[in-house]
């Protein structure tokens, strides 16, 4: 190389002189890309997954993770601990909470026991232990597992969601949808292969952010879309007066032209993700329409959810969902904020539960009466529990020990795993941690968590991390 050639070369915009040279972040990354999987993105419309073959045989074709957001107690709804109704009032053990991580209790020198605020019953056949309040979600006991030992990492709020949606607490990573998405693929052609709907009520709402459902380092074709829960579910969908089908179509194939010819010369994966959401959000003019006009269910449905379908609610958000299952949506994620009860929690379950009771179980009945349970994984978790301790008439953060449920897509229903201590603090008995979570959801999906990988910044990354166990007792 000349020096006249090296000065012109080094006056060259930086970007321009990494995209050149064929080892811009793009490139590194669509290279990534190919070497695990034969296959580029690039010139594919419809991403068909990079597990291919399967690791393993799938129970599962799709997940719907029903989020309780805000850290539902599992002593007002999963877990039955009648030794802390006896101790109501009584100083809570040291033994139980010394040097343990408490959010707003730490340091508080008088931590008193806090009776469950409603009485359970057992439900169905099985008998499972349920609070009184969710005789909906009791309905369904023989369905759902319950597990009772989960345990989780972040004691706040957002650090806790993202722990529970990525597998870390540091922002920036993948969310589990982005992985399922970006492992399998979607089976529809004409909505998003991962949506999140959002409802709210019965306490305190604590804000949901967006990067919840991101791809992180993933190609952003990969993160969630939100859906307006009310309304238009996606704004400006519809054409603007005066333009044809046809029009639109020629002005996109040109734009799709130009971007095709600017990504043959860096090989970006975020230009082959612009090319596809393009195409996507041409599709979706004919599709939302469809999704959203409920008028081919029959009142007996409608009644189910105990909805009439488009007001906002969780449980109109329970019906959408299973609407957008059927056009094969991959994952799809449903938060309803309002279980932050610091105080009034006695109140706050009995507003709170009637909000998600109804709709949480008639999901599931549905789902099976339509013969799709058995390959839909339905999740019905908080990004953390609430302590046994009293905070006024409420209850702290607490992650030492809190309860989910699941139920079809390969899971044992009729079934309890796990357990919390007597006064329901510690996860004592078959513990379930986050990472165990997202092996055991990624595993009924067919996928060996430890081999679905990205390289990122010179490190093999992957949802759970270095850790997580199968929890195979509780497959069918």
């Amino acid at each position: 190389m000349n020096h006249a050639h090296a000065q012109d070369l080094f006056r060259q915009h930086r970007r321009t002189f990494l995209k050149q040279s064929g080892i811009g972040i793009g490139g590194l990354a669509l290279s990534s890309l190919i070497q695990a999987t034969g296959k580029t993105m690039a010139m594919e419309d419809h991403w068909s997954g990079m597990i291919d073959p399967m690791h393993l045989a799938p129970k599962a074709k799709r997940v719907i993770f029903l989020c309780m957001a805000g850290g539902p107690s599992h002593l007002e709804t999963l877990d039955y601990k009648p030794k802390l109704a006896e101790m109501h009032g009584q100083p809570m053990p040291e033994s139980f909470t010394k040097g343990q991580p408490i959010a707003q209790l730490q340091g508080n020198k008088r931590l008193t026991c806090f009776a469950p605020q409603h009485p359970f019953e057992q439900f169905g056949e099985s008998g499972q232990q349920i609070c009184s309040k969710f005789p909906h979600i009791g309905s369904i006991a023989d369905d759902i597992c319950i597990i009772r030992s989960m345990k989780t990492e972040q004691i706040n709020h957002d650090p806790a969601h993202t722990f529970m949606n990525t597998g870390s607490s540091v922002s920036g990573r993948p969310s589990m949808g982005s992985w399922v998405l970006y492992g399998l693929g979607s089976d529809g052609q004409d909505l998003p292969g991962f949506v999140v709907l959002t409802s709210s009520g019965g306490g305190q709402d604590q804000p949901i952010a967006a990067r919840q459902w991101h791809s992180g380092f993933l190609p952003s074709r990969f993160q969630g879309v939100q859906f307006q829960s009310k309304g238009d579910p996606v704004l400006y969908v519809g054409r603007p007066d005066g333009v044809s089908e046809r029009d639109q179509r020629q002005v996109l194939d040109a734009v799709n032209k130009l971007n095709q010819v600017h990504n043959d010369q860096v090989d970006d994966p975020e230009i082959a993700t612009r090319i596809s959401q393009y195409e996507m959000a041409f599709k979706m003019q004919a599709s939302v329409p469809g999704l959203m006009d409920i008028s081919d269910e029959p009142q007996s449905v409608l009644d189910m959810y105990g909805t009439k379908g488009g007001d906002g609610s969780f449980a109109s958000n329970c019906l959408l969902a299973r609407r957008l299952a059927e056009r094969g949506v991959r994952f799809i994620q449903l938060y309803h904020r309002g279980w932050d009860h610091h105080g009034g929690i006695k109140n706050g379950i009995n507003t709170t539960s009637r909000l998600v009771d109804q709709g949480s179980a008639a999901l599931v009945r549905d789902l099976k009466q339509r013969g799709m349970l058995e390959d839909t994984l339905v999740v019905w978790s908080g990004e953390f529990g609430r302590t046994p301790m009293a905070q006024g008439s409420g209850r702290d953060h607490h992650i030492k020990g809190f309860s989910m449920w699941m139920a079809g897509g390969g899971i044992k229903g009729g079934t309890s795993y796990g357990n919390t201590d007597e006064l329901g603090y510690n996860a004592v008995e078959n513990v379930v941690h986050v990472h165990d979570f997202h092996a055991t959801m990624l595993h009924l999906l067919g996928i060996e968590h430890k081999r679905m990988t990205y390289r990122f910044q010179g490190r093999d990354f992957r949802l759970t991390d270095v850790h997580g166990n199968v929890v195979k007792a509780i497959l069918s």
